[in-house]
């Protein structure tokens, strides 16, 4: 796997910690969005130490491709994170699959950037980490998403019971799906996708 992949418009990135603040800055401008879909955060999360803590440990997963976080940028715009892929829980041997999480800043939602840089990293995730499946889950109410799971690509499989507790409360998600024999990319033309909104 590479640290860095390019698409017509966007870089995904693994950054390490000298990216911190522009990592916390993004936080911090969609701090009310994301924290709907998440689970609670220690009070610390939104500090440059926290941060620089995370992206030490992501950047050390990644090498050993236990799980990846491409941060995502505009190309020739380096100071600035517009939005996140993550494929964590790698599994291999006989499972050879992971889960796929992402969130975009809400200021560049509708133009494609979710489905762009998704797409990049799925098919590195498929051709080079040779996966066979990739899972996505999502809140039932959070259509944005929904659709574009199926825009790339991915299938419903079905509901997880109160498979995560959020704000105090366990809650359903729907689980999605999409298999390396199946497409797994679009053209970087296509931005008729709504950006997600988690």
């Amino acid at each position: 796997m590479e640290m860095t992949y390019r698409t017509k418009r966007l870089e995904l990135k693994i950054l390490d910690d000298t990216a911190s603040a522009k990592v916390l800055q993004f936080y911090l401008d969609n701090r009310e969005v994301i924290e709907k879909y998440e689970t609670e955060r220690p009070s610390q999360f939104y500090t440059e130490e926290f941060q620089k803590m995370l992206l030490q440990g992501e950047y050390n997963l990644a090498v050993k491709q236990k799980s990846l976080r491409f941060w995502v940028q505009e190309q020739g715009q380096p100071e600035r994170v517009v939005g996140t892929v993550s494929f964590h829980n790698i599994r291999h041997g006989f499972y050879q699959c992971c889960e796929l999480g992402y969130k975009f800043d809400q200021r560049f939602w509708g133009r494609g950037y979710a489905m762009e840089s998704i797409s990049r990293g799925i098919q590195a995730v498929f051709e080079e980490l040779k996966m066979h499946r990739i899972e996505a889950c999502v809140l039932p109410q959070n259509m944005p998403s929904r659709k574009l799971l199926l825009k790339l690509g991915f299938e419903f499989e079905g509901i997880k019971k109160q498979s995560v507790m959020l704000h105090g409360k366990w809650m359903d998600h729907e689980l999605y799906a999409l298999l390396s024999e199946e497409p797994s990319t679009r053209s970087d033309n296509d931005t008729s996708s709504r950006i997600l909104r988690c």
